[in-house]
């Protein structure tokens, strides 16, 4: 295996995930705020992963309120005092990206409360969003991106099958052959190993899964060529239970599809230390396509649209290609 250096700004601590707010905790908020969170999560559709998070984000946003602004209603706080909270999730560690999920939450909350409730309370009449206007949230140092090559791919695979860690090579193969995000793999059925593979092609196309997105998400379809095939039938194959997901767990002795946060886990705590060098399920989508592009060859129109399902290559090239240009920067001059 080879080695890899360990850059230092690869090693930031994890940002500590905020505690959640429990049923005790969330009973001291004002009945106000409690009411107007309940009411704007029930008519609202939103995706189940964004309904979780902005079920979390306001619960913690309101908590705070009771807490640090003794309770104060939500139509006198102002812009200096969401500032304030910004500041709050700030100093306790919480990644940009992380502060922008909580402020979109209480904004689209705002948004609501400012086109619809305004107009049955009076106290809400000159109600105005005051997460609107705000300077941007600056951005924290993130981890380079580094795409695992496909070397440091069987190089994994190696590891993982001498453990026998049959899920994990099926997770992987998928991960990086396919290029699908964590929550868009696991929903795959065990159905797609029934899909005949046309004479002539080497890949099936999936069911549709449900990608990120407005409501429930983009509908997917993913190509999943032979060699993903093959170790999604192996895990199959080993596993001493039938279920309908391919990515699957028992829980209490019921198979189920499994969460999102296995990836999360299985990228830090297995295959970082394999690798050397600190990786989240994030960096395969990229991976995936960066192979495709500068390894296979294959053009960017058709690595964005089929593989990326992106609807305009710039998104495939400010995100996802990782290529360094090496030989092309060395034609230049």
């Amino acid at each position: 295996m080879s080695e890899i250096k360990i850059e230092k700004n690869m090693l930031r601590e994890r940002a500590k995930k905020l505690p959640d707010v429990t049923p005790e905790m969330w009973s001291t908020v004002s009945e106000d705020h409690r009411e107007l969170v309940k009411e704007f999560l029930e008519v609202n559709t939103f995706r189940k992963k964004t309904f979780l998070q902005y079920t979390s984000a306001l619960k913690q946003f309101f908590y705070w309120v009771e807490t640090s602004l003794n309770g104060k209603p939500l139509y006198k706080i102002s812009k200096r005092d969401f500032l304030r909270y910004l500041s709050f999730l700030k100093n306790r560690g919480m990644s940009s990206s992380g502060q922008a999920l909580k402020k979109a939450a209480v904004s689209s909350l705002n948004n609501y409360i400012e086109n619809i409730v305004a107009e049955d309370d009076d106290r809400y009449e000159k109600f105005r969003n005051f997460t609107r206007g705000l300077p941007p949230i600056p951005k924290t140092q993130t981890y380079d991106k580094v795409k695992i090559t496909y070397e440091e791919y069987q190089d994994m695979m190696k590891v993982l099958e001498s453990d026998e860690n049959y899920l994990g090579m099926a997770w992987l193969s998928t991960a990086f052959n396919v290029g699908a995000r964590r929550a868009e793999i696991i929903q795959f059925k065990t159905e797609i190993l029934d899909y005949e593979i046309p004479e002539g092609q080497n890949y099936v196309l999936s069911h549709l899964v449900m990608g990120k997105g407005t409501g429930e998400g983009k509908p997917l379809n993913y190509m999943i060529n032979k060699e993903a095939l093959e170790y999604m039938k192996k895990w199959i194959d080993k596993r001493d239970y039938e279920c309908e997901y391919i990515f699957s767990t028992k829980y209490k002795g019921e198979p189920k599809m499994m969460s999102e946060s296995w990836a999360d886990y299985f990228c830090s705590d297995i295959l970082s230390d394999i690798l050397g060098r600190r990786i989240n399920p994030h960096i395969f989508k990229a991976s995936a396509i960066t192979y495709l592009l500068e390894i296979k060859k294959v053009p960017l129109e058709i690595v964005s649209k089929f593989v990326a399902q992106h609807n305009d290559v710039s998104t495939t090239i400010k995100h996802y290609d990782l290529r360094d240009f090496e030989e092309e920067r060395n034609q230049i001059f």
